[in-house]
């Protein structure tokens, strides 16, 4: 991991502990992506012509990445707009269950339709809440960020295939935009019926793109209305029967930013996710035992015995601007400070971190 980080030129001047609000670009998709560009000036329309081909490419390397068909992946600018365009295919009287203060374009999308919703708390008995509400109604999804964005609680994933077995007919709709690149995933054994993320922080991918996986028997629970050229990839007027998926796609897809999400893909896979897993679960640890030791995370998290990179520790405006002078890269959140590590970082870095707090 050490000789990753040189590739990462913001890694020489700081401690970057935002990845989850940004991941960093590395020099080898900045020089993927000049070559691209080069490819456009000199060959114009015929290299974009190139490029509607090789969307199936992408979409069988995000499905290989994270175990789902090809077939069942749709490649959308961002986790909100894919978002969206699946809730308008849903009954509106449908009963949902979310997440208090979940993250907007999660939530909001659901609470500006006509859905009947209800909500838990993000408690360390946070899977207890989840069984208890779906035990004493009759709700027909429940949607959720695989990792909350605040303060990092990591749901578990055994608790929603065990979830999903007993409750067959409960839609699990999860946002994984702070999840995806952190571990290994496989979509088919999961019990999520619908997963979507944005790719640029974790996946490394930058901005512009991201997807959806949808498995074969939630396609039946929406009734998409969004169409366009690129549904049926721009080969005749039969748009009524374009495929699911594609319903998802409905204009150009920019062939720079999906190429950059299949590149940084094939990156992780170059690095290892086992690799990346077993580093960042040793930062969490450490993290988690330092920032406890220290009185500085909430109880729903310290309670917690799984837990993701993600921490908010208390703080004020004025320890905020203490770490951004000492060059620690983070960010307000909530009623404290986000620290997020990736698999760039260092235990190293921690503990410098940790010395700025108690100085």
């Amino acid at each position: 991991m050490q000789n990753l980080r040189k590739k990462f030129p913001v890694l020489q001047h700081c401690i970057y502990a935002n990845t989850a609000a940004t991941g960093l670009l590395y020099e080898d998709l900045m020089e993927w992506r000049q070559e691209h560009d080069l490819d456009y000036l000199i060959g114009g329309s015929q290299m974009k012509q190139k490029w509607y081909g090789k969307m199936n490419e992408v979409r069988s390397t995000v499905g290989q990445f994270f175990g789902c068909k090809a077939s069942n992946v749709s490649l959308v600018p961002n986790f909100t707009l894919g978002l969206n365009l699946l809730l308008e295919g849903l009954p509106t009287d449908s009963r949902v269950l979310l997440v208090h203060n979940d993250y907007p374009s999660l939530n909001w999308p659901f609470e500006t339709r006509k859905f009947e919703k209800d909500y838990v708390s993000i408690e360390a008995n946070l899977e207890e809440q989840i069984h208890e509400k779906l035990s004493a109604g009759n709700f027909d999804i429940l949607a959720l960020s695989l990792v909350q964005w605040i303060n990092g609680i990591k749901i578990d994933l055994a608790f929603l295939k065990k979830l999903k077995q007993e409750f067959p007919t409960l839609l699990i709709i999860a946002d994984a935009t702070q999840f995806c690149g952190k571990q290994e995933f496989n979509f088919e054994e999961s019990g999520i019926d619908v997963l979507g993320a944005s790719a640029y922080k974790w996946l490394l991918a930058g901005y512009g793109n991201g997807f959806f996986l949808v498995k074969e028997e939630a396609k039946k629970r929406f009734n998409l209305n969004a169409v366009g050229n690129w549904s049926v990839d721009r080969m005749g007027d039969d748009f009524q029967n374009s495929p699911f998926c594609k319903r998802l796609e409905p204009g150009h897809l920019s062939s720079m930013s999906f190429g950059s999400l299949q590149f940084s893909l094939n990156f992780l896979e170059t690095v290892g996710v086992e690799n990346i897993q077993n580093q960042l679960k040793l930062l969490s640890q450490k993290a988690k035992q330092e920032f406890t030791s220290l009185g500085l995370l909430e109880d729903s998290v310290a309670k917690r015995d799984i837990h993701s990179t993600i921490f908010n520790i208390k703080g004020d405006q004025a320890l905020f601007e203490k770490l951004s002078q000492e060059e620690v890269v983070c960010v307000l959140r909530g009623n404290g400070i986000r620290l997020s590590f990736h698999f760039y970082n260092t235990e190293n870095e921690i503990d410098a971190i940790v010395d700025i707090l108690k100085s």
